[in-house]
Protein backbone atom coordinates (compact mmCIF):
# COMPACT_ATOMS: atom_id res chain seq x y z
CA UNK A 1 0.00 0.00 0.00
CA UNK A 2 1.52 3.28 -1.16
CA UNK A 3 0.04 6.78 -1.19
CA UNK A 4 0.88 9.49 -3.72
CA UNK A 5 0.66 13.08 -2.44
CA UNK A 6 0.56 15.81 -5.08
CA UNK A 7 2.63 18.74 -3.82
CA UNK A 8 1.23 22.26 -3.94
CA UNK A 9 3.95 24.80 -4.78
CA UNK A 10 4.88 27.84 -6.86
CA UNK A 11 8.04 26.34 -8.44
CA UNK A 12 10.11 27.99 -5.72
CA UNK A 13 8.62 26.97 -2.38
CA UNK A 14 6.47 24.16 -1.04
CA UNK A 15 3.04 25.28 0.20
CA UNK A 16 2.32 24.53 3.86
CA UNK A 17 -0.80 22.50 2.96
CA UNK A 18 1.45 19.77 1.55
CA UNK A 19 2.80 19.08 5.05
CA UNK A 20 -0.73 18.57 6.38
CA UNK A 21 -1.55 16.28 3.47
CA UNK A 22 1.55 14.16 4.17
CA UNK A 23 0.38 13.74 7.77
CA UNK A 24 -2.97 12.45 6.53
CA UNK A 25 -1.20 10.10 4.12
CA UNK A 26 1.02 8.77 6.93
CA UNK A 27 -2.06 7.89 8.99
CA UNK A 28 -3.27 5.61 6.20
CA UNK A 29 -0.16 3.46 6.55
CA UNK A 30 2.35 2.21 4.02
CA UNK A 31 4.83 4.29 2.05
CA UNK A 32 4.25 7.93 1.16
CA UNK A 33 5.50 9.33 -2.15
CA UNK A 34 5.30 13.02 -3.10
CA UNK A 35 4.89 14.22 -6.68
CA UNK A 36 6.47 17.59 -7.53
CA UNK A 37 5.37 18.64 -11.01
CA UNK A 38 6.76 21.97 -12.14
CA UNK A 39 9.33 23.82 -14.19
CA UNK A 40 12.63 24.62 -12.54
CA UNK A 41 11.21 23.30 -9.27
CA UNK A 42 14.26 21.37 -8.12
CA UNK A 43 14.37 23.31 -4.85
CA UNK A 44 10.77 22.28 -4.14
CA UNK A 45 11.64 18.62 -4.73
CA UNK A 46 14.49 18.93 -2.24
CA UNK A 47 12.15 20.51 0.31
CA UNK A 48 9.65 17.67 -0.19
CA UNK A 49 12.43 15.12 0.35
CA UNK A 50 13.04 16.58 3.80
CA UNK A 51 9.48 15.97 5.03
CA UNK A 52 9.45 13.32 7.74
CA UNK A 53 7.54 10.23 6.66
CA UNK A 54 8.10 10.69 2.93
CA UNK A 55 9.92 7.72 1.39
CA UNK A 56 10.26 8.95 -2.20
CA UNK A 57 9.87 12.15 -4.22
CA UNK A 58 8.92 12.02 -7.90
CA UNK A 59 10.12 15.12 -9.73
CA UNK A 60 8.58 15.89 -13.11
CA UNK A 61 10.27 18.93 -14.62
CA UNK A 62 8.80 20.20 -17.88
CA UNK A 63 7.52 23.43 -19.39
CA UNK A 64 3.88 22.23 -19.44
CA UNK A 65 3.88 22.12 -15.62
CA UNK A 66 5.17 25.65 -15.16
CA UNK A 67 1.75 27.26 -14.71
CA UNK A 68 0.18 24.44 -12.70
CA UNK A 69 -2.46 23.79 -15.39
CA UNK A 70 -4.80 21.18 -13.97
CA UNK A 71 -5.25 19.05 -17.08
CA UNK A 72 -1.50 18.70 -17.63
CA UNK A 73 -0.85 17.64 -14.03
CA UNK A 74 -3.93 15.40 -13.99
CA UNK A 75 -2.67 13.52 -17.06
CA UNK A 76 0.67 13.04 -15.30
CA UNK A 77 -1.01 11.72 -12.15
CA UNK A 78 -3.19 9.35 -14.17
CA UNK A 79 -0.07 7.92 -15.82
CA UNK A 80 1.24 7.06 -12.35
CA UNK A 81 -2.03 6.02 -10.72
CA UNK A 82 -1.66 2.28 -11.31
CA UNK A 83 1.20 2.12 -8.81
CA UNK A 84 -0.76 3.65 -5.92
CA UNK A 85 -3.53 2.64 -3.52
CA UNK A 86 -4.32 6.26 -2.62
CA UNK A 87 -3.89 9.61 -4.37
CA UNK A 88 -4.15 12.75 -2.24
CA UNK A 89 -3.93 16.52 -2.54
CA UNK A 90 -4.76 19.38 -0.23
CA UNK A 91 -8.17 21.06 -0.49
CA UNK A 92 -6.55 24.11 -2.04
CA UNK A 93 -7.69 25.91 -5.16
CA UNK A 94 -5.33 23.84 -7.30
CA UNK A 95 -6.09 20.56 -5.54
CA UNK A 96 -9.84 21.00 -5.89
CA UNK A 97 -9.41 21.82 -9.58
CA UNK A 98 -7.00 19.05 -10.51
CA UNK A 99 -7.90 15.97 -8.46
CA UNK A 100 -11.54 15.57 -9.59
CA UNK A 101 -10.16 15.27 -13.14
CA UNK A 102 -7.92 12.44 -11.94
CA UNK A 103 -10.81 10.69 -10.20
CA UNK A 104 -12.96 10.86 -13.33
CA UNK A 105 -10.20 9.59 -15.60
CA UNK A 106 -9.45 6.54 -13.42
CA UNK A 107 -13.15 5.93 -12.62
CA UNK A 108 -12.80 6.53 -8.89
CA UNK A 109 -15.31 8.21 -6.55
CA UNK A 110 -13.40 11.08 -4.97
CA UNK A 111 -13.85 11.74 -1.26
CA UNK A 112 -13.47 15.48 -0.70
CA UNK A 113 -12.19 17.53 2.21
CA UNK A 114 -11.39 14.69 4.61
CA UNK A 115 -10.65 15.75 8.18
CA UNK A 116 -9.83 12.37 9.75
CA UNK A 117 -8.53 8.94 8.72
CA UNK A 118 -10.33 6.02 10.40
CA UNK A 119 -8.61 3.32 8.35
CA UNK A 120 -7.10 2.77 4.92
CA UNK A 121 -10.55 2.83 3.29
CA UNK A 122 -12.65 4.87 5.75
CA UNK A 123 -12.54 8.63 6.24
CA UNK A 124 -14.46 11.43 7.89
CA UNK A 125 -15.52 14.62 6.14
CA UNK A 126 -17.74 17.57 7.15
CA UNK A 127 -21.15 18.05 5.54
CA UNK A 128 -23.91 20.64 5.94
CA UNK A 129 -21.39 23.44 6.52
CA UNK A 130 -19.68 21.42 9.23
CA UNK A 131 -22.83 20.73 11.25
CA UNK A 132 -22.52 17.00 10.66
CA UNK A 133 -19.60 14.65 10.05
CA UNK A 134 -20.01 11.91 7.44
CA UNK A 135 -18.02 8.66 7.66
CA UNK A 136 -17.26 7.43 4.14
CA UNK A 137 -15.96 3.97 3.21
CA UNK A 138 -14.49 3.50 -0.26
CA UNK A 139 -14.27 0.28 -2.27
CA UNK A 140 -12.27 1.83 -5.13
CA UNK A 141 -9.03 0.13 -6.10
CA UNK A 142 -7.36 3.55 -6.08
CA UNK A 143 -8.85 5.94 -3.53
CA UNK A 144 -8.76 9.63 -4.45
CA UNK A 145 -8.91 12.16 -1.61
CA UNK A 146 -8.63 15.88 -1.00
CA UNK A 147 -7.49 16.80 2.50
CA UNK A 148 -8.72 19.66 4.68
CA UNK A 149 -5.37 21.08 5.89
CA UNK A 150 -6.82 22.32 9.19
CA UNK A 151 -7.82 18.75 10.08
CA UNK A 152 -4.23 17.51 10.36
CA UNK A 153 -1.05 18.78 11.99
CA UNK A 154 1.78 19.72 9.68
CA UNK A 155 4.39 16.99 9.18
CA UNK A 156 7.79 17.64 10.68
CA UNK A 157 10.90 18.23 8.60
CA UNK A 158 14.07 16.21 8.94
CA UNK A 159 13.53 13.43 6.42
CA UNK A 160 15.88 12.35 3.66
CA UNK A 161 13.81 10.77 0.91
CA UNK A 162 15.14 9.74 -2.49
CA UNK A 163 14.39 12.15 -5.35
CA UNK A 164 13.70 10.50 -8.71
CA UNK A 165 13.23 12.34 -11.98
CA UNK A 166 10.33 11.13 -14.11
CA UNK A 167 8.98 11.88 -17.58
CA UNK A 168 5.36 12.83 -18.05
CA UNK A 169 2.96 12.13 -20.93
CA UNK A 170 2.81 14.28 -24.03
CA UNK A 171 1.62 17.85 -23.72
CA UNK A 172 -2.18 18.13 -23.82
CA UNK A 173 -2.13 21.76 -24.95
CA UNK A 174 -5.90 22.34 -24.82
CA UNK A 175 -5.58 24.79 -21.92
CA UNK A 176 -3.23 27.71 -21.42
CA UNK A 177 -2.82 30.55 -18.94
CA UNK A 178 -3.62 33.91 -20.52
CA UNK A 179 -3.17 36.08 -17.43
CA UNK A 180 -3.09 36.29 -13.66
CA UNK A 181 -4.32 38.81 -11.13
CA UNK A 182 -2.39 38.29 -7.93
CA UNK A 183 -3.03 39.93 -4.58
CA UNK A 184 0.37 40.73 -3.07
CA UNK A 185 0.52 41.24 0.68
CA UNK A 186 3.26 41.50 3.26
CA UNK A 187 0.95 39.96 5.83
CA UNK A 188 1.08 36.21 6.63
CA UNK A 189 -0.77 33.80 4.35
CA UNK A 190 -4.38 33.53 5.45
CA UNK A 191 -4.48 29.74 5.31
CA UNK A 192 -1.32 29.23 7.38
CA UNK A 193 -1.26 32.18 9.82
CA UNK A 194 -1.12 31.73 13.61
CA UNK A 195 -3.38 34.76 14.11
CA UNK A 196 -6.24 35.90 11.86
CA UNK A 197 -8.24 39.12 12.23
CA UNK A 198 -11.45 39.20 10.18
CA UNK A 199 -14.04 41.89 9.59
CA UNK A 200 -17.68 41.57 8.57
CA UNK A 201 -20.47 43.64 7.13
CA UNK A 202 -20.72 45.45 10.45
CA UNK A 203 -17.49 47.28 9.59
CA UNK A 204 -19.61 49.29 7.19
CA UNK A 205 -17.31 50.24 4.32
CA UNK A 206 -14.01 49.61 2.57
CA UNK A 207 -12.62 52.76 4.21
CA UNK A 208 -13.59 51.50 7.67
CA UNK A 209 -11.73 48.23 7.03
CA UNK A 210 -8.51 50.16 7.66
CA UNK A 211 -9.41 49.84 11.34
CA UNK A 212 -9.38 46.04 11.01
CA UNK A 213 -6.16 46.12 9.01
CA UNK A 214 -4.55 48.24 11.74
CA UNK A 215 -5.36 45.59 14.35
CA UNK A 216 -4.04 42.83 12.09
CA UNK A 217 -0.78 44.72 11.49
CA UNK A 218 -0.34 45.37 15.21
CA UNK A 219 -0.66 41.63 15.91
CA UNK A 220 1.34 40.50 12.88
CA UNK A 221 -1.79 38.68 11.80
CA UNK A 222 -3.37 37.65 8.52
CA UNK A 223 -6.36 39.66 7.38
CA UNK A 224 -9.71 38.05 6.56
CA UNK A 225 -13.35 38.88 5.98
CA UNK A 226 -16.80 37.36 5.91
CA UNK A 227 -18.63 36.68 2.65
CA UNK A 228 -21.04 39.51 3.46
CA UNK A 229 -18.14 41.96 3.53
CA UNK A 230 -16.73 40.58 0.28
CA UNK A 231 -20.11 40.67 -1.46
CA UNK A 232 -20.55 44.28 -0.30
CA UNK A 233 -17.28 45.14 -2.06
CA UNK A 234 -15.39 46.12 1.07
CA UNK A 235 -12.46 43.74 0.37
CA UNK A 236 -11.34 41.39 -2.45
CA UNK A 237 -12.58 37.80 -2.35
CA UNK A 238 -9.01 36.56 -1.65
CA UNK A 239 -9.71 37.44 1.99
CA UNK A 240 -12.95 35.49 2.34
CA UNK A 241 -13.13 33.02 5.21
CA UNK A 242 -15.96 30.51 5.21
CA UNK A 243 -17.60 27.59 3.48
CA UNK A 244 -17.11 29.15 0.03
CA UNK A 245 -13.84 30.87 0.98
CA UNK A 246 -10.79 29.72 2.87
CA UNK A 247 -10.96 27.35 5.84
CA UNK A 248 -8.62 28.48 8.62
CA UNK A 249 -7.71 27.14 12.04
CA UNK A 250 -5.21 29.59 13.59
CA UNK A 251 -4.22 29.71 17.25
CA UNK A 252 -6.18 32.97 17.56
CA UNK A 253 -9.13 34.14 15.43
CA UNK A 254 -10.56 37.61 16.06
CA UNK A 255 -13.96 38.27 14.46
CA UNK A 256 -14.91 41.94 14.32
CA UNK A 257 -18.37 43.01 13.22
CA UNK A 258 -19.18 39.47 12.07
CA UNK A 259 -22.60 38.12 13.02
CA UNK A 260 -21.57 34.49 12.61
CA UNK A 261 -23.61 33.08 9.73
CA UNK A 262 -23.29 29.31 9.49
CA UNK A 263 -21.27 29.57 6.28
CA UNK A 264 -18.66 31.71 8.01
CA UNK A 265 -18.50 29.49 11.09
CA UNK A 266 -17.75 26.51 8.83
CA UNK A 267 -14.51 28.21 7.82
CA UNK A 268 -13.13 29.18 11.23
CA UNK A 269 -14.77 27.31 14.10
CA UNK A 270 -11.78 24.94 14.46
CA UNK A 271 -9.59 27.88 15.55
CA UNK A 272 -7.91 27.26 18.90
CA UNK A 273 -9.15 30.52 20.49
CA UNK A 274 -11.97 32.62 19.05
CA UNK A 275 -12.54 36.24 20.07
CA UNK A 276 -15.67 38.07 18.91
CA UNK A 277 -16.40 41.81 18.99
CA UNK A 278 -19.97 42.72 18.07
CA UNK A 279 -22.50 45.23 19.35
CA UNK A 280 -25.35 42.68 19.00
CA UNK A 281 -25.28 40.46 22.06
CA UNK A 282 -27.55 37.96 20.26
CA UNK A 283 -25.11 37.49 17.37
CA UNK A 284 -24.52 33.75 16.64
CA UNK A 285 -20.74 34.32 16.68
CA UNK A 286 -20.88 34.44 20.48
CA UNK A 287 -22.05 30.81 20.56
CA UNK A 288 -18.64 29.63 19.32
CA UNK A 289 -16.46 32.39 20.80
CA UNK A 290 -14.13 31.69 23.72
CA UNK A 291 -14.13 35.40 24.52
CA UNK A 292 -16.87 37.80 23.53
CA UNK A 293 -17.02 41.58 23.78
CA UNK A 294 -20.37 43.29 23.26
CA UNK A 295 -19.23 46.71 22.11
CA UNK A 296 -19.11 49.17 19.24
CA UNK A 297 -16.17 48.03 17.12
CA UNK A 298 -15.33 51.63 16.21
CA UNK A 299 -14.57 52.26 19.88
CA UNK A 300 -13.30 48.85 20.97
CA UNK A 301 -10.82 48.15 18.16
CA UNK A 302 -8.91 51.47 18.40
CA UNK A 303 -8.75 51.00 22.19
CA UNK A 304 -7.40 47.49 21.68
CA UNK A 305 -4.78 48.70 19.19
CA UNK A 306 -3.70 51.41 21.59
CA UNK A 307 -3.44 48.96 24.48
CA UNK A 308 -1.37 46.59 22.35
Amino acid sequence: MTTLVIAHHDNAELHASTLNTVTAASQIGGDVHVLVAGSGAGAVAEQAAQIAGVTKVLHADADQYNDGISIEIANLVVSLAGDYSHIMAGSTTSGKDMLPRVAALIDSSQISDIMAVDSADTFKRPIYAGNAIATIKSSDSTIVLTVRPTGFDAAEMGGSAEVSSIEGPAVDGTTSVVGRELTVSERPDLGAADIVVSGGRGVGSAENFKIIEGLADKLGAAFGASRAAVDAGYVPNDYQVGQTGKVVAPNLYIAVGISGAIQHLAGMKDSKVIVAINKDEEAPIFQVADYGLVADLFEAVPELVEAL
